[in-house]
């Protein structure tokens, strides 16, 4: 199955000039959808993760069902004040500002093996934010995981480990 026959490209979104490839019709497509998972969990799976962390918000959709296809756990990196109890953050530069991720301070155990997810490696600020705070609480980071990489942007260049990537895209 071609995955890619299931992405939709939105021209002029979120802003002009921007081709947004929408994963939403891939999500509702049962067949694409659990081949999605299928494959990433076997490029994942050599990595040997214990956990894994999903970037809010559509890393969550695809790192809880691989955390069940891989059986291991799964925790979240969210933007600021959305997560409750004691959590640990890191802020990281925007093209125009900056941003704030967090994880909850005891949601990995120190020397644990966490493989990063999300849906989309565009320019690699946010995964190489999301590394670094993984790194911070403790956590080993052997590779990071998405279903897109829009490889014109060189975000894996950001990025001090291995990207799996399922599809890419050069524009």
């Amino acid at each position: 199955m071609d995955l890619k026959d299931h992405i939709r490209s939105i021209p002029d979104f979120p802003k002009p000039g921007i081709l947004f490839y929408d994963i939403s019709t891939l999500l509702a497509h049962p067949g694409a959808w659990h081949t999605t998972i299928e494959r990433l969990a076997g490029l994942i799976r050599p990595h040997k993760p214990d956990v894994l962390a999903g970037i809010e918000s559509r890393g969550f959709l695809l790192a809880a069902p691989l955390a069940i296809a891989l059986g291991t756990g799964f925790v979240m990196l969210r933007k600021q004040g959305k997560l409750p109890g004691i959590t640990v953050r890191h802020t990281y530069a925007l093209e125009y500002g900056t941003d704030t991720i967090e994880i909850q301070a005891d949601a990995i155990e120190k020397g644990k093996r966490v493989v990063l997810v999300d849906d989309l490696l565009a320019t690699g600020g946010t995964m190489a934010a999301a590394v670094t705070l993984l790194e911070q609480v403790g956590a080993v980071v052997p590779a990071a995981a998405c279903i897109i990489e829009l490889v014109f942007l060189e975000g894996r260049k950001r990025l001090p480990l291995p990207v799996e990537a399922l599809l890419q895209y050069d524009s």
